[in-house]
């Protein structure tokens, strides 16, 4: 947080456009290991259920790397959101933040613990092919690497976490631009009209192409003369699988940021008086 207009759309739009970069390398960082379906299954592992833990190993190294991130106040900031609840109290004094965010509850981690451990690692990560191209969580592989999975299953998981809940950024601001637009659909409670404020096609066209690119890119290795290498090989493509990058995008992040947005934008008006809601309305 600095002390440039936090609510600037140019600004927001740099802040995704870094994300997108953060999650393409770690997703492909990710895809150098085995699915290892056992880590997000719950009490797969003894040696957790010996210590009084009954979920999943990805949960649990979860709730011990938030922890310690609680301690240094990670999620007194208002664009981290924990994985974790009955999380400790931060060690170092709070920081003073400026009251963006018209406080909400809005937390959409599970939704995005479900899509990314059900739809995206198990498409990223190698898994045994048959002939008749059946697939089940059985099948999987397993390298054993289960803290080094869980690592980057982290850091991808925080980097999406935090890009779908900036679209309360996006809300508000979109909201102050020109609140008239606004207030009669959310006392309408039209989650239908507010979808259709805050979607933009084209910016999302072009978002999907962007990524698209930059995954192309990103996925190629170089050799020692800086030839195009893969698996060994001179020429081709592919240290993940491109078009699982956008559809993650397509199909789970934007749908869910915009879910958060409409939700954000429901509860916008909450505690106001109606005289408050007259003023803001006319207020652009």
């Amino acid at each position: 947080m600095t002390g440039e207009d936090l609510l600037s759309l140019d600004r927001i739009r740099s802040v995704l456009t870094r994300l997108e970069d953060t999650i393409i390398f770690s997703l492909i960082e990710r895809a150098q290991f085995a699915h290892n379906a056992r880590m997000y299954q719950r009490g797969a592992f003894k040696e957790l259920t010996d210590l009084g833990f009954n979920g999943s190993w990805l949960e649990w190294f979860l709730k011990e790397t938030e922890t310690f991130h609680a301690k240094a106040r990670r999620y007194t900031s208002p664009d981290e959101y924990p994985f974790t609840s009955d999380l400790p109290d931060p060690v170092l004094p709070p920081l003073s933040f400026p009251q963006i965010l018209y406080p909400n509850k809005i937390n959409a981690n599970p939704s995005i613990l479900s899509f990314y451990t059900r739809a995206i690692v198990p498409r990223i990560t190698p898994t045994k092919k048959h002939a008749d191209g059946i697939v089940g969580d059985e099948e999987s592989e397993d390298d054993g690497n289960h803290g080094s999975a869980a690592t980057l299953d982290v850091e991808v998981l925080q980097s999406i976490s935090k890009r779908v809940h900036y679209g309360k950024f996006v809300s508000e601001s979109k909201f102050l631009d020109k609140p008239s637009d606004f207030i009669p659909h959310i006392l309408n409670r039209n989650r239908e009209a507010l979808d259709a404020l805050i979607t933009k096609p084209e910016i999302e066209r072009k978002l999907l192409l962007r990524l698209q690119k930059k995954a192309t890119t990103y996925a190629q290795d170089f050799g020692a003369e800086g030839e195009l290498m893969v698996n060994g090989k001179v020429n081709g493509s592919g240290k993940i699988d491109v078009d699982g990058v956008v559809d993650l995008y397509e199909s789970y992040i934007i749908p869910l940021t915009k879910e958060v947005e409409v939700d954000y934008l429901q509860h916008r008006l909450d505690g106001l008086s109606k005289d408050e809601i007259d003023k803001l309305a006319r207020s652009k």
